[in-house]
């Protein structure tokens, strides 16, 4: 899951004057620091491929997307994340010079054998306190298959499943593309 562990509490504070001047990146959870391991050539497509579809999309919206480099601070939970991508549509984001954003739409994983149950486990409980988060997308490296969590009327999670050659559709920023274009250039998959 992570690189290195710190054993002593760091309030918020440290942890991002920290973050300001670090080389790596870390995720804070309830007052420990866990530094980033490095990704893979297909994570850091994939990535890239849905940021660069979805920011495409969003342009001239209102709404921003993200990459790798944004926290998402949940307050309730006591966490700083750095998910993949995301997309904030709240005004309260955009008008924030911040290096974290607190009120997301859309947050997209992409697993790896390192994350993948920290992903669909503890992680995913946490994003779940986001009052504004629509959607909780996971993407697997290792076949084409995308897995949406999307929060229906009665704010209960319902689970979309996407396989290889199927379009994948996103409520949350109403946005829809082939399962193809988000594995376009990976070496398993051309």
């Amino acid at each position: 899951m992570f690189v290195s562990e710190s054993s002593i509490y760091i309030s918020r504070e440290n942890y991002l004057k920290g973050e300001e001047i670090s080389p790596i990146r870390h995720e804070y959870i309830r007052g420990e620091v866990f530094a980033m391991a490095g990704g893979t050539q297909a994570h850091n497509i994939i990535a890239g491929n849905i940021f660069a579809l979805l920011r495409n999309h969003v342009r001239g919206t209102g709404c921003r997307a993200f990459v790798e480099n944004i926290k998402v601070l949940i307050d309730a939970a006591d966490v700083y994340y750095y998910p993949d991508v995301t997309v904030s549509c709240d005004e309260r984001d955009r008008n924030s010079s911040d290096s974290f954003i607190r009120y997301p739409s859309l947050v997209v994983e992409v697993l790896s054998d390192n994350t993948e149950a920290f992903d669909r486990g503890d992680k995913f409980a946490d994003y779940q306190q986001i009052e504004t988060l629509q959607e909780y997308v996971l993407i697997g490296q290792k076949r084409q298959k995308i897995e949406c969590f999307r929060r229906n009327s009665e704010r209960r999670w319902e689970l979309y499943t996407y396989q290889k050659g199927e379009e994948i559709y996103l409520a949350s920023v109403n946005f829809r593309t082939a399962i193809s274009a988000l594995y376009e250039d990976v070496a398993e998959f051309s």
